[in-house]
């Protein structure tokens, strides 16, 4: 599983900061390019299939409802398009949702006949295919921090400070010509920490307003748009990081019909003013959050770590993973209550406990035992194809515990018959869940997965052994 990584400067102006070497969040299926389609070809098949940033925040959808940003001007474009068909006959849009980093590989191998990111793209990784129109023009690079932390004025103030990004993030290049520049004035560099590629760039702003990492650096319009969910976050503008750029669409060179309608119908677009308002209302009722790693929680955590190691080892489990649960759960709280009969650090139902030869779920050891059974009960019987990777496992696990395992194998094999990947929760099948069932889960999922990363950023010093009195005659 991907640790902590953070690139320091090892020589007088050199900064590893271009798209993370990360491992991709699920396995990537390989497919031979395929001949352009133009407008023409498009209409005849009556299908435009867009690529899609799989992001939540460029193209969710929840219950019927979209909160992705990139929705609503591909509805428009579907209209627009359909409004000029000659024969009347309409085409329907195939979202394909690939991680960023994919896109136009993707759409370069004609997978797709349109991609829209929702984010800025590296300049160097657009070459080989046609950029529309501006989508936004004139988009800066925000440095994000929590509200009450420290407000810089000048880019010289992050010298030596580390910036949380994704693999895919639009200022790796920016933070490489940046840290030149301080390494001139013989300053130290911005360290930069990529994270875990089970995250997008609106989970790495919650965890920012967590106080799990300190500073990211955003897009503007992602960062405003969240800040109106995440009223902790502190969109700090005054630092001025690089030059504004234009957000695009793409297309394959050859497509050129295509490509004239794209920029004929961005040019005449306009935003409509209530399109947030879904996704406002949906993500202010979304649980938030918090540091698992704070003073108190940190205490909780070391003297309940005998038992979450003792019985992680027996099933098999990493052990932060059982305290991610229990934070997620009871915030480490082992007199905790819940609705229906679920108490204790897990919060673990009787019935559950009980399935797996656990009756005693009262005290912390069986309280800890049953979960820890179960959770390796449900991974032994429905997610133990070596096609899954660990944390991809752990989520299907996660969910499982959360909607019952029978549940989220048919929201897999939905997934399949949709074209998505099957063997990978986060961004491909939490979309049907999200859609059937709405954000609970995936918000439960995602919760337990940053509190287990939090943790994971720290493990050595959670591991350290328990410090003994020498007794002194």
């Amino acid at each position: 599983m991907t640790r902590k990584l953070l690139l320091s400067l090892l020589s007088v102006g050199l900064l590893l900061a271009g798209p993370a070497h990360a491992r991709l969040p699920g396995p990537q299926q390989a497919v031979p390019a395929a001949k352009v389609r133009d407008l023409a070809q498009i209409r005849s098949s009556r299908e435009l299939r867009v690529l899609v940033n799989q992001s939540r925040n460029s193209s969710g959808e929840v219950k019927g409802e979209s909160v992705g940003v990139e929705y609503h001007r591909l509805r428009a474009f579907e209209h627009y398009l359909n409004a000029r068909a000659r024969d009347g006959q309409a085409i329907r849009l195939k979202i394909i949702p690939k991680a960023k980093e994919q896109l136009l590989g993707a759409l370069t191998r004609g997978e797709g006949d349109l991609a829209a990111p929702g984010e800025l793209l590296d300049p160097t990784s657009t070459r080989g295919v046609s950029a529309s129109d501006p989508v936004l023009d004139q988009v800066p690079l925000v440095l994000v921090g929590h509200k009450g932390g420290r407000v810089y004025q000048r880019v010289e103030q992050l010298s030596g400070r580390t910036l949380a990004l994704t693999s895919s993030s639009a200022a790796g290049d920016t933070l490489h010509e940046i840290n030149q520049k301080l390494a001139l004035r013989k300053l130290a560099p911005i360290k930069v920490e990529w994270v875990d590629p089970s995250l997008a760039v609106e989970d790495v702003l919650e965890m920012v307003q967590a106080g799990v990492f300190q500073l990211t650096v955003v897009e503007q319009p992602i960062a405003e748009r969240w800040a109106k969910v995440m009223p902790k976050l502190q969109v700090q503008r005054k630092v001025r990081l690089t030059t504004p750029e234009a957000m695009h669409w793409y297309v394959r060179r050859d497509a050129a019909m295509l490509n004239a309608s794209v920029d004929a119908f961005l040019q005449g677009y306009r935003p409509p003013e209530n399109q947030d308002a879904a996704f406002e209302r949906i993500y202010r009722r979304l649980y938030k959050v918090h540091n698992p790693l704070a003073r108190v929680s940190r205490q909780r955590l070391e003297k309940l770590r005998p038992v979450l190691q003792r019985h992680a080892q027996a099933q098999n489990l990493d052990w932060l993973n059982l305290a991610a649960l229990a934070f997620k759960e009871s915030s480490l709280d082992p007199t905790a209550r819940g609705a229906g009969g679920a108490h204790g650090l897990m919060q673990i139902t009787p019935s559950a406990a009980q399935r797996v030869g656990v009756s005693d779920i009262a005290s912390v050891e069986g309280n800890v035992q049953a979960s820890a059974r179960y959770l390796s009960l449900i991974r032994r019987k429905f997610f133990a194809s070596n096609q899954l990777n660990e944390r991809e496992r752990m989520a299907f696990v996660l969910a499982a515990y959360n909607l019952g395992p029978e549940r989220v194998q048919a929201m897999r094999a939905e997934a399949k018959r949709r074209g998505l990947n099957s063997n990978q929760w986060f961004f491909q099948v939490e979309r049907i869940a999200m859609e059937q069932v709405g954000m609970g889960p995936v918000s439960y999922v995602n919760s337990v997965n940053k509190y287990f990363l939090a943790f994971d950023r720290e493990r050595e010093s959670l591991e350290l052994p328990e410090r003994k009195v020498v007794s002194r005659k």
